[in-house]
């Protein structure tokens, strides 16, 4: 599976709409203190309609029996007050479009939201807005109108530039058009254009693959998303696997594969900042490194996961929320209630056995220190920011972690341990001065890594957790 891309609409002009493009992105502030965690967000915007379904993908997506873009949009301004009102936000630092198809949307949909949100909170006109787009002739035509709107970034969903794998993948657009759709882009946002491209295609070798990413370096602008497709279980792709009509490269071609596009990509000027996502003159995605760098993300719309701290939890407890699927629903509770959300998680109650053993191990005894149960509900947190930001090539710093973690530091928790130091000797990962992170190598490997460190997190969050209940001076009830 890959990321979501999207479809076109008619073209139309919004001359007195407000721009939110224009400028220099605002630079991403990775020592960003306390207070930013709460009070600063990026927001996830879905929107869930697609005009088909592509042979591999299974995302919250939905073919709409009518055109009812104007419930949806209402409905996703209503709920991006709704969600901004209840969080601590004061400032949203991206935005991102993505779906589904949400270039499906009318452009004065993203003009509406974004002015919903420019009157709640601060959103300044050098914040990156992302949109999803879809490289059809349609498409291409309508990106003129979107910049109006205020994006000022593009996320093109190439894929692949072979017209019959195009085909086979169920795409609507051909590769004439994807270069097309490219270089207005590029004509509209230098510099703000991003291409996702997919390796593992059945009948790809190593070489074709190699041949094919170089042709598309040579007209891409400066960021390059790269995502290995994969099945998945109740789509086309995978009955066709199923039934022994379609084979896919085994896991050590998929392998090379990754590792000569790495080379081939940083031959061409491009750096590698997250195990998938490639940039020259530090054209990185904000937003992306927003979730990766574990901070609040507001999601709205059907399906849309957020992760922040809701008003009423003192500025501690982050939740993780999750919108209701299906779009008939979802408008209904929107229309009722001014939101969609049908699940809410304190991340201490993530579903890992590290945070299940110490809720156990609380519910055991009914008497622990607040400052004992403040560790348990952060737990949650560390996990999250331990796997999100492994994923980039810089790693966790010590100062960001002890943002999450002041009390227990990188070293304590994975200086001693036997299997991190394996890893250490062998040249996969780096624990020094600047933190922990992945060698060029170890990325690669990044899925057979972390389990050791989770375990590792695990091991030390309990064994601190059982050390301050044995010398537990001021006492307080579980909240149930």
């Amino acid at each position: 599976m890959i990321r979501r891309t999207s479809l076109p609409v008619r073209r139309v002009l919004f001359p007195s709409l407000r721009r939110f493009s224009g400028g220099e992105i605002a630079e991403d502030n990775e020592c960003a203190d306390s207070a930013d965690l709460t009070q600063q967000a990026s927001l996830y915007v879905h929107w869930p309609y697609c005009l088909r379904r592509c042979s591999y993908c299974n995302f919250n997506k939905y073919i709409p029996r009518e055109n009812n873009n104007h419930i949806m949009t209402e409905c996703l301004q209503r709920e991006t007050e709704t969600l901004l009102r209840l969080s601590q936000v004061s400032s949203i630092t991206s935005v991102f479009f993505g779906g589904g198809t949400p270039s499906l949307a009318h452009p004065s949909t993203i003009a509406v939201i974004l002015e919903t949100v420019s009157r709640r909170v601060n959103l300044s006109d050098k914040v990156e807005v992302t949109l999803e787009v879809n490289p059809t002739a349609l498409g291409m035509s309508t990106l003129e109108d979107f910049c109006q709107a205020g994006v000022n970034r593009f996320s093109i969903g190439v894929q692949s530039l072979q017209d019959d794998d195009l085909m086979f993948l169920g795409r609507d657009h051909n590769s004439h058009q994807a270069l097309e759709t490219i270089a207005e882009a590029q004509r509209l946002c230098p510099g703000r254009v991003s291409v996702d491209v997919m390796f593992g295609r059945p009948r790809q070798t190593v070489e074709s693959w190699e041949t094919e990413l170089t042709e598309l370096l040579r007209v891409c602008d400066d960021h390059v998303s790269l995502y290995q497709l994969t099945m998945e279980r109740g789509t086309q792709l995978f009955k066709k696997v199923q039934q022994g009509e379609v084979s896919m490269p085994t896991d050590d071609v998929t392998a090379e594969m990754y590792q000569c596009a790495r080379g081939t990509l940083r031959q061409h000027g491009f750096l590698q900042y997250e195990v998938s996502n490639f940039a020259r003159h530090n054209a990185v995605s904000h937003h992306n490194l927003s979730y990766w760098r574990g901070r609040q993300y507001i999601g709205v719309g059907p399906g849309a996961h957020g992760r922040f701290v809701p008003l009423g939890e003192g500025g501690v407890l982050r939740e993780a929320r999750t919108q209701t699927l299906e779009p008939d629903v979802w408008i209904r509770e929107v229309q009722q209630r001014g939101h969609g959300t049908r699940r809410r998680i304190p991340l201490r109650h993530l579903e890992l056995s590290c945070a299940q053993s110490v809720l156990t191990l609380s519910l055991s005894s009914p008497l622990v220190t607040v400052k004992l149960w403040h560790e348990w509900c952060l737990f949650g947190r560390l996990e999250e920011v331990l796997v999100m930001g492994m994923r980039m090539t810089e790693g966790i710093n010590h100062k960001h972690w002890e943002l999450f973690s002041p009390q227990l530091c990188l070293h304590e928790i994975f200086g001693a341990s036997i299997d991190v130091q394996e890893l250490l000797r062998r040249g996969q990962l780096i624990l020094d001065d600047r933190g922990l992170r992945c060698s060029w190598s170890g990325l690669a490997l990044l899925d057979s890594i972390l389990p050791a460190l989770l375990v590792e997190l695990e091991a030390q969050i309990v064994q601190r957790s059982q050390h301050s209940a044995d010398k537990q001076t001021e006492t307080t009830i579980i909240p149930r």
